[in-house]
């Protein structure tokens, strides 16, 4: 991990507790989507997104855009938790690999930081299903501003 604190230091900047994050997503999108932040580690963010009619494609499987929607979540607020006073991170860029389906239950996705520097950020997200088998591999850049 480049610019980063490393793995057995904490990276976050600001304090933060899981009630605190999951009251941010009240009233947009993750709140919509009903994505709930279950786990804040030292240098990791965890949340959970379910699997039913509001992310699913017409054919009853998982949403690649839904899967990318967890993966922005999680990279952009881990991206603020990095951040201090009046900074803040907008994305540049994200991609998703989709590597298997789900049809139901619960993903949840990790992220982890790659390179967190002063203008820059770079976060790898992985989504897992209920049986803990890699559904999407994403990687999101944000700026920060």
């Amino acid at each position: 991990m480049t610019g980063a604190t490393g793995d057995d230091c904490m990276i976050w900047q600001r304090t933060a507790t899981l009630d605190a994050l999951n009251a941010m997503g009240a009233n947009n999108m993750v709140g919509l989507l009903d994505i709930r932040f279950t786990r804040l580690d030292d240098n990791e963010i965890e949340a959970t997104m379910p699997v039913d009619h509001r992310t699913h494609q017409p054919f009853g499987l998982l949403h690649g855009g839904a899967s990318v929607v967890l993966a922005e979540t999680l990279g952009s607020v881990a991206g603020y938790l990095c951040t201090e006073g009046e900074q803040n991170v907008v994305g540049l860029e994200v991609n998703a690999n989709h590597l298997r389906s789900v049809r139901s239950g619960r993903v949840r996705g990790v992220c982890r930081a790659v390179h967190v520097g002063r203008r820059h950020q770079v976060w790898q997200i992985e989504i897992f299903d209920e049986q803990d088998r890699l559904c999407c591999s994403s990687r999101l850049t944000t700026a920060v501003v």
